[in-house]
């Protein structure tokens, strides 16, 4: 039995090298969706109600260990070392979120800027080229008569035709072309 090219198991070219198995052991992470938690992130840590929370937070457990102190219910006496602890903690996880969240506002303000930029550009060419139409339309319009200067033209022609027939009258001839 013969096999037809393109029939059959293989789906690879024979020509083409082989790709050996390699067995990957780095973690694969979306940088889009870690960008995305980052900024949310620290979208809650700068609202205020994150700030009260977090105040409400500390004042309890501080009173907490205050007002127990010297009992088993106090879990952590006077340095609030566990407290330091905490706070330590969210604050070296919440730095470099921050820092990246803004970092991803920076590049979408630079892409908005030039995208920005490129419009100002069209629209300063637009506008040039307008500017240049219109100066064109003007010059041709300034070696044209206007309606006034024609209107001006046709009285003085009809006072000049009114004129010498009136002349003509006077003189007693008539006017060419009446009559013949």
């Amino acid at each position: 039995m013969r096999l037809r090219p393109g029939e059959g198991r293989r789906t690879t070219l024979l020509g083409a090298p082989r790709r050996p198995a390699r067995i990957q052991l780095q973690p694969h992470y979306d940088p889009e969706a870690f960008g995305r938690f980052s900024e949310a992130i620290a979208r809650l840590l700068g609202t205020a109600r994150f700030l009260v929370a977090q105040t409400v937070v500390v004042v309890t457990w501080i009173g907490w260990n205050v007002a127990f102190r010297g009992t088993r219910a106090a879990f952590d006496p006077y340095p609030f070392i566990l407290l330091t602890l905490a706070l330590s903690l969210q604050a070296s996880y919440a730095a470099p979120l921050i820092l990246l969240a803004q970092n991803r506002q920076a590049e979408r303000d630079r892409e908005e800027g030039e995208a920005d930029r490129r419009t100002s550009a069209r629209t300063q060419a637009d506008t040039e080229y307008l500017a240049r139409e219109l100066a064109g339309i003007r010059l041709a319009l300034g070696e044209m008569p206007t309606r006034d200067y024609l209107a001006e033209e046709l009285e003085d022609l009809r006072t000049e035709v009114q004129r010498l027939q009136s002349r003509l009258e006077r003189s007693g001839g008539e006017p060419a072309g009446a009559g013949s």
